[in-house]
Formats: structure tokens, sequence, C-alpha cells
């Protein structure tokens, strides 16, 4: 009984300690251009902001997606036809300058201070694969990251995503946010699970299908979501998908411990990747 009240004041005090930083980071938060605020208010009202690489037209570009192209060819074949569960292929290209200079642009990092409120700690990419499957597992189930309070990530489609490719799809925060009664009934289905996730027959008893946002899109969509806030999943597939995935929390985040997945050795490097082309 003690330890769980001491548990539950150590909680409120570093909730509490987290808005009096927001609170007195107010003052220092970038400037932003119209079109830039429109997509942090976006990003507050829905949990997630649709756009190009063209319209975003960051700088070095170019030269990411040549580097993408290239990491995507060397990726190692993948023979799981025969398995129940094809799980993702991943590799970190954190490393390798033409993404880490794409994701540390300055322009980038303000629009996503402004949403997150405070400083940001830019965590890494991720050069992700996603093969066809048949049922709901792991991220294909509908569930909500669990690095930061608020976090973003930024996806990039390295093709046209349709709805056999299982683009990404959210239900606006209008709908799931508090009090909003269907956040305590999402809320309680993620604890059920174990915070696993849940799957669209669930979903669907508490926020009709037509209320959910399936992200289609062309080579060079470009996704800027609160993975977070925002429940979301991968829908299934007939079709293997690639993009990338540039994340970022608050710096530092709440759970640190989970981040380091965008960097460590978790997955494959280029080095690596090398040695198998």
């Amino acid at each position: 009984m003690l330890n769980t009240l001491k548990g539950k004041m150590a909680t409120l005090n570093s909730e509490l300690a987290y808005r009096m930083r927001i609170w007195q980071h107010t003052a220092k938060l970038p400037a932003l251009e119209s079109s830039d605020r429109l997509i942090v208010e976006t990003l507050k009202r829905e949990g997630a902001y649709v756009t190009t690489l063209a319209d975003l037209g960051l700088p070095s570009t170019p030269e990411m997606l040549q580097a993408a192209n290239q990491q995507l060819s060397r990726m190692a074949d993948v023979h799981n036809a025969h398995l129940n569960k094809r799980l993702p292929q991943i590799y970190t290209v954190t490393d390798l300058p033409e993404f880490y200079q794409w994701g540390s642009n300055n322009r980038l990092l303000k629009i996503i201070e402004n949403y997150l409120g405070l400083t940001v700690a830019f965590h890494g990419v991720h050069l992700r694969k996603d093969f066809p499957n048949e049922h709901q597992f792991g991220t294909l189930l509908w569930h909500k990251d669990s690095e930061d309070r608020k976090m973003v990530k930024v996806i990039i489609y390295l093709h046209d995503v349709e709805k056999q490719h299982g683009p990404f799809e959210y239900i606006p925060l209008s709908l799931t946010s508090y009090p909003h009664l269907n956040s305590y009934r999402i809320d309680h289905k993620l604890r059920q699970s174990g915070y696993l996730g849940i799957n669209d027959e669930q979903v669907e008893k508490i926020i009709p299908k037509s209320a959910w946002q399936s992200c289609m899109g062309k080579a060079g969509t470009v996704l800027i979501a609160d993975p977070r806030t925002a429940l979301h999943h991968g829908t299934i597939r007939t079709e293997a998908r690639s993009a990338l995935f540039f994340v970022y929390t608050t710096n530092p985040p709440k759970r640190p411990e989970l981040c380091t997945q965008y960097w460590d050795d978790t997955f494959p490097k280029p080095e690596i990747l090398q040695e198998i082309a």
C-alpha cells in the first residue's frame, strides 16, 4: 500500500514538473511561418498532418531520397512467404549524413519544438519494409507508442502507397481525447491487451470505421504524426510497403530506454548492409 502511494506521488510530481517545464519554455518557442504554424495546429487538433516532400521543400531532400533508394536496394532478400507472421525488415540509417542532415533540419526542428512545447531530441531514422500479412499483430494492431508524453514521427513513403500496401491509419484526436468517453473506452481496451494493441473489430465497436483516416499517397508523401496521442496502426496489406521513420521526443523523453533502438545495434546498420551487398 505504501509503495503504491509512493509510486503515485512520484508520478504526480513528474507530471507537475513536466507541466512546469512546458510553461517555462513557452516564451522560448521559435517563431514559425504561417504554413508551418498550420502543421502544428493540425497536429494538436488531429494527431497527424499529411503533406509531401515537395511541399515541405527541405533543401537536402534529393540527397536523402537518393540515399534511401540506395540503401533500400541493398536490403537482403527475405524469404518469409511460408511464415504466418511476417515481421518488418528494419535498418537503422541514423549514422548516414544524408538522413541525419534531413532529420535535423532547423525548420523541421522548429515545427516539432512548437508542437512538443519543449526542446527536441532527434533520436534517429529507421528504413523499414513491411511485408504482406493476413492477420493483425504487432504494429498492425491499433496502439499508441510509449516513448514520451508527446512525440513526433515523420514517415516518408518511398513508393506509391495504396490500400494493398497497408497505409498508415489513425483516428483523429477529436474522437479519442479526454474528456471524450471514447478515450476511456479505448484506454481500457489497451490496458486489457497489456498495451500490445487492439484489433479492428474492437475499435469499430467504439469508433465507426467511417471515422478512421487512411493515409494513402504517392511516393514522397510525408506523414507528420504523434503516435503517442493518436491511436494508429498499419493496415493489413497484400503488397510490401517501404518507408522512412524519423523519430523525435522532448529532451529528455519520459522513457529514454525505449528510444535507444533508433541509434544502437538493435537493428542492422549501413556497415552491415555493405557486407551483405
